[in-house]
């Protein structure tokens, strides 16, 4: 992708030349607007147009094609933890109903009864029985899916129950966390990720369990919390505790080859962990280097899960899009076995600590949006210590062009600036 794009920006000559969009955009953006975001290097490029923020014809754009195209992280594997475990959730436009059947297996299915169409469980509910029941005409399926009762249609001419299955959605189980795809279209999820699995591995997810967790709703667009989650740039403006526990220029980009971007920050001499004195209630993961016990880890995994890992836990944002300058982050955090052995274990000392971050940063996204609706906002410049948020807006609007996105670009820190040709 990032050399297409290099001989689409760049003439023979080295000179600049239209991004050949006409025609190949899908999204209902201006085309025009997009050129400056899609030049490869920082200095040309610019920041994603209002319009990407703002517009509520965007943002269904984006259910269908970002959401419900790619893998989305819907939760812990512990939330369906038990045979007979439902819980439904909302992904995109597309309302799915995910199981854990009597074999232990994790299926999804599309929250529709095959019948008149009634959702099978609400939204946001969850229970624990061993079928699934509409609760409209009472047809009842197994956890397999497949329809085992209709009341009343024993006399109906040609009824097979064998023709009436739930709908089948792609949904997998990765390192504790649960992953759907409506479309069916995305990737494998072992591609999607790339080497996320070996950066992330020695923290060992799988173990973890969720010791605290909050939601909030923040009055700003999802991709700005992903931007600001993206770069340390306002970091000496906005976030004391955390300045005095970590140097904001340090650490080091990691090349992906999935639809993941993200670096590294080091810990200060004293700190031996992200709280408001450095210190940990906790554990250290078992794995851990002597490196990645002085840092911590940031991962953005498109479209809208947050990894943050830290040498004692993982902090995790969710992000669920409600409007145009709506969103829903669900923050977790989640500590290795060892931390129950420790009598003093409290997971204040991190959530207290990133409560406070957390709204410093929404506060600031919410401002963010509420410049963005201003007549008087225009496409802005990216500093040096923007780079992964150059591409991140590179990938959405490359994504706008292509109608999904499979990866993220690669950042070319060896050579100039920006985007690796």
């Amino acid at each position: 992708m990032s050399s297409e794009l290099a001989r689409d920006a760049s003439g023979p000559e080295g000179g600049r030349v239209d991004v050949p969009l006409s025609g190949g955009a899908t999204a209902p953006i201006d085309p025009a607007a997009l050129r400056p975001v899609l030049d490869p290097t920082l200095e040309g490029s610019r920041t994603l147009p209002a319009e990407a923020y703002v517009s509520g014809e965007m943002l269904q754009w984006e259910r269908r094609h970002f959401f419900e195209g790619s893998w989305v992280c819907v939760g812990r594997a512990d939330d369906l933890g038990a045979p007979g475990d439902q819980m439904a959730v909302q992904v995109g436009t597309e309302g799915i109903l995910l199981v854990r059947g009597k074999d232990g297996e994790l299926r999804g299915y599309f929250n529709t009864c095959r019948h008149r169409g009634h959702e099978l469980l609400a939204c946001g509910e969850s229970r624990n029985v061993n079928a699934i029941k509409c609760p409209y005409h009472a047809w009842v399926y197994g956890l397999d899916g497949s329809l085992k009762g209709a009341p009343r249609f024993g006399g109906v001419a040609g009824f097979d129950k064998g023709g009436y299955p739930l709908v089948d959605v792609r949904v997998r189980e990765w390192m504790g966390w649960i992953f759907v795809n409506p479309d069916g279209e995305a990737p494998d999820l072992d591609a999607y990720l790339g080497n996320l699995d070996e950066l992330i591995a020695d923290w060992e997810p799988a173990r973890t369990f969720v010791a605290a967790r909050h939601e909030y709703v923040v009055k700003a667009n999802w991709k700005t919390v992903v931007e600001n989650y993206q770069e340390c740039y306002h970091c000496p403006s906005i976030h004391p505790a955390l300045c005095k526990v970590t140097p904001v220029d340090s650490g080091e980009y990691f090349q992906h080859t999935g639809a993941v971007i993200g670096g590294s920050m080091e810990l200060m001499d004293f700190a031996e962990t992200m709280s408001f004195t450095g210190e940990s209630r906790g554990v250290n993961f078992r794995a851990l280097n002597e490196k990645q016990r002085r840092e911590v880890y940031y991962y953005g995994v498109f479209p809208n899960l947050l990894i943050s890992l830290h040498p004692d836990y993982i902090m995790t944002h969710r992000l669920d899009p409600l409007a145009p300058g709506e969103v829903r982050i669900e923050c977790s955090f989640l500590f290795p076995p060892e931390a129950k052995e420790r009598s003093d274990f409290d997971p204040a000392y991190a959530w207290e600590f990133w409560d406070a971050t957390n709204r410093e940063d929404f506060a600031a996204c919410e401002s963010v949006f509420r410049g963005m609706t201003s007549s008087g906002y225009r496409q802005g410049p990216f500093a040096r210590e923007e780079d992964e948020v150059h591409a991140f807006m590179h990938m959405i609007a490359r994504g706008y062009v292509e109608g999904r996105i499979t990866r993220a670009p690669e950042i070319d820190h060896a050579g100039p600036s920006g985007i690796a040709s």
